[in-house]
């Protein structure tokens, strides 16, 4: 039975969730109380990805079956339910889908609900910009299916949470937009990602960067370099799998070009008002062209990292885009002896591999 007060209180605190967007399973395990409901996730009516906001209690059904099953590639509920939202319904259950119980129960989706200990169900459509999500609400068999009564209370769900999904978008974009303009004003290229890599947004200095050597093609940032460009998709793929709540991997990316000096990329998170569900963003990459600045204060880096004045030598020769046998070349010493250096420019810098170094340095010229 649905508690129409609880209900109340929940929407009125969905201002909360456009500021935070990390708090989208609270306010769903708030609903799902208000509601007897199991558990709630968020699933939009034409690309359903893993990264869902969803309640902790049917995150295994969605981590072990939903999506490994590809179920979420078939789901009737999908097929047969976004059509009546798409025509101005404001919730849809499954009574609107199957013309009886016993249909329902053989679609295999229900059947994988059934192991689970899921079974009913209700989506409260709303949108975020042009895109229709719906808010779905899962009950145990013990729970029961949602009545008319229910029904026409969580109705009154889909205009609010139209408005929030709508704000917090924009207050996503701003927030993007604030970063990746303020990093403008320092000369530092900026684009913003999404989980799967989608770009978001970029300022003006990335878009100067775009030419041969870096191409925004299907919506994707390409890389000319195909070591650098794999070592990104990693990055990518790393950024698919990785819990918002847990650190971005961080391995610069240098991209090396045959008559220029290297293109460093570093991934940075974007912060928490940006990582709205209906946005997508999740992290930026900022761009160093070594070409366009390649000055290194050797002093500088003796006092900043206790390097000695050989290894600041070879240090900034390493920077400029220069390999150890280059920079063994340029000093008069032999390759052995460079690389010795290196280890303890390594050890001194706290670094573990040469696009590590090159990015740290650009950080303090």
């Amino acid at each position: 039975m649905v508690d129409l007060r609880k209900l109340d209180d929940v929407t009125a605190r969905l201002g909360d969730v456009v500021l935070d967007p990390a708090g989208w399973p609270s306010f769903m395990d708030e609903v799902c109380a208000a509601v007897g409901a199991t558990g709630a996730a968020m699933l939009q009516s034409d690309i359903r990805t893993e990264d869902i906001p969803r309640t902790e209690s049917i995150t295994d059904y969605f981590s072990k079956t939903y999506f490994p099953c590809n179920l979420h590639l078939t789901d009737v509920r999908a097929a047969r339910g976004v059509p009546r939202l798409l025509a101005g319904a404001d919730v849809v259950t499954d009574a609107d889908l199957f013309g009886s119980e016993a249909e329902m129960l053989r679609d295999p989706l229900y059947a994988s609900l059934g192991e689970f200990g899921l079974k009913w169900f209700a989506a409260v459509g709303f949108r975020a910009g042009s895109a229709l999500w719906g808010l779905t609400i899962q009950r145990s068999p013990k729970e029961g299916m949602f009545d008319t009564d229910e029904v026409k209370a969580l109705s009154t769900l889909s205009a609010r949470l139209t408005e929030a999904a709508t704000l917090s978008t924009i207050v996503g974009r701003s927030a993007i937009s604030g970063i990746t303009n303020a990093l403008d004003l320092i000369q530092i290229a900026a684009i913003a990602v999404g989980r799967f890599g989608a770009v978001i947004g970029m300022n003006s200095q990335a878009e100067a960067c775009l030419g041969h050597d870096l191409v925004i093609r299907n919506n994707r940032l390409t890389l000319h370099d195909r070591q650098a460009h794999a070592d990104l998709s990693r990055l990518i793929d790393q950024l698919r799998h990785t819990s918002d709540l847990l650190t971005l991997p961080s391995a610069p990316i240098v991209m090396r070009r045959i008559d220029k000096r290297p293109i460093v990329i570093q991934m940075q998170p974007v912060p928490p008002a940006a990582r709205s569900p209906f946005l997508g963003a999740r992290a930026i990459l900022l761009i160093r062209d070594l070409e366009s600045n390649a000055t290194f204060d050797q002093n500088l880096l003796v006092a900043t990292f206790e390097l000695t004045p050989a290894q600041a030598r070879l240090a900034a020769i390493l920077a400029r885009g220069g390999s150890v046998e280059d920079a063994a070349q340029a000093t008069g010493i032999s390759t052995a002896t460079a690389r010795n250096h290196l280890k303890a420019i390594f050890q001194k810098t706290g670094t573990h591999r040469q696009a590590e170094l090159v990015a740290l340095l650009h950080l303090v010229k």
